[in-house]
């Protein structure tokens, strides 16, 4: 069930967590696979990453595996993305990454999550949609949390988490991550 901003709400024994769980497990398939290649591999990653989301990703796409997802359907990739190693994508709110994206390695981006409530954690996954526009640059170990959108031509800083909406042009940093400032034209 999802609401009008994007959020999918999946209580557990459901149909709909059925489902969840099958793609999780045909993901888990194909990143087995996407995770035995190397560097020199690019075209048989970009096949598997193609398969993995269900569309075929530009030729100047490009990942360094390993990689992790936890369904990936819901990835949608521009042109000239960069996915460094070991970056982990939980896509199960919806992640938009548009054209010529830079992420560095270990970076998380996780649209989904659970209740506050004790009671309800383990019977609801709740999924929030992440955009990230143009130009952006998640450098290495960040975090980016479900419900955001990292404005065009930004900077998510090393080791920061994302829990708001990152405004265009913006250097952001620390947990929670804050501006440090603008970025202008050089």
């Amino acid at each position: 069930m999802s609401n009008a901003n994007g959020t999918r709400i999946i209580h557990r024994r459901t149909p709909e967590s059925a489902a969840m769980l099958a793609n999780v497990k045909r993901a888990m398939a194909i990143t087995a696979a996407l995770n035995r290649l190397t560097f020199n591999d690019a075209d048989e990653i970009r096949a598997l990453f193609s398969q993995l989301i269900g569309k075929k990703v530009d030729e100047s796409f490009l990942l360094i595996p390993p990689f992790y997802t936890a369904g990936g359907d819901e990835i949608r990739v521009g042109h000239n993305v960069f996915v460094n190693q070991n970056c982990t994508f939980y896509d199960l709110g919806g992640l938009d990454i548009a054209n010529d994206v830079l992420i560095g390695p270990n970076v998380n981006i996780i649209t989904a999550g659970h209740p506050l409530e004790p009671s309800q954690r383990r019977s609801i996954t709740i999924g929030k949609p992440i955009v990230i526009e143009r130009n952006v640059w998640i450098a290495a170990g960040a975090t980016v949390i479900g419900g955001v959108t990292v404005g065009e031509n930004s900077v998510v800083a090393a080791g920061s988490v994302v829990t708001r909406n990152v405004a265009p042009n913006s250097l952001v940093g620390g947990n929670p991550a804050r501006v440090i400032r603008s970025i202008g034209e050089s």
